[in-house]
């Protein structure tokens, strides 16, 4: 009994093995060419279908992340941080911190570096076929306050508790009051021993609690942080400055 290519194609696409169904005829002809065995065959069709599923797994996954940019940490100038060595960034990138639910707390003014380093490794998550969500603190709030009546909020708020990394940017950036503070400890407090967090703040945990509002609140927030974390201090020079761009640096080479 013969089959065409297309009928093979359909009993592919029925076993959920799309990816394999688009390159079947690239497949038969490389087969063909180079005489490979049943065997052979076999494993090049499986192989082809395993890594695009790695792939667009990944690409999924950097869609939810929702990172505001993408910048491995290959890009990042450890030598403009004196505070972190190549070896410590070494056993980050590792991300056994990762598979024992401990936190990170990078702290720091802004422009070292803090952001680039916790999406860096929220790269390395991805590729490691972990889950990342991304969000800044600013949006964070807004979300929370209305998860209970917007379906978007919902949807965005699943993603991120469901996360197996959570990056929170811009810690404490502006002051809660008792309604948001207490609707941020209810969401440490599921993420807690469940998920990892990484969280960047130029404010250390010393001045949460004036921000917070609540004591009570800020205590049961830094219990849970705290409890399995490194805390990282940023020091140095903002990159930003560093390297900022002017108007005037054309204009005055040129006179």
């Amino acid at each position: 009994m013969e089959y065409s290519v297309e009928s093979l194609q359909r009993q592919l696409q029925n076993l959920r093995l799309s990816e394999t169904s688009k390159e079947l005829p690239t497949f038969l002809r490389k087969a063909e060419s180079h005489s490979w065995t049943y065997q052979e065959f076999l494993r090049e069709l499986l192989t082809y279908e395993e890594k695009r599923r790695e792939e667009k797994t990944i690409e999924k996954h950097l869609k939810w992340a929702k990172f505001p940019y993408q910048k491995t940490l290959g890009e990042f100038d450890i030598q403009e941080l004196p505070s972190l060595s190549e070896r410590q960034l070494r056993q980050l990138q590792e991300l056994n911190w990762l598979e024992e639910s401990f936190n990170l707390i990078f702290l720091g003014p802004p422009g070292v570096g803090k952001t680039h380093i916790a999406i860096g490794l929220g790269l390395e998550a991805i590729y490691k076929s972990q889950r990342v969500s991304f969000i800044p603190m600013g949006e964070l709030v807004p979300l929370l306050k209305t998860e209970e009546f917007l379906r978007k909020s919902q949807l965005k708020m699943k993603r991120i508790r469901e996360a197996d990394l959570v990056i929170i940017d811009d810690l404490m950036y502006m002051a809660m009051d008792q309604n948001e503070a207490n609707l941020f400890f209810h969401l440490i407090n599921h993420l807690y021993e469940r998920s990892s967090i990484i969280l960047t703040s130029n404010k250390g945990p010393e001045e949460w609690g004036g921000l917070l509002g609540d004591q009570g609140i800020t205590t049961a927030i830094l219990d849970r942080l705290l409890h399995r974390a490194e805390v990282v201090h940023f020091d140095g020079a903002s990159h930003r400055i560093k390297y900022r761009q002017s108007v005037f640096q054309a204009k005055s080479v040129q006179n």
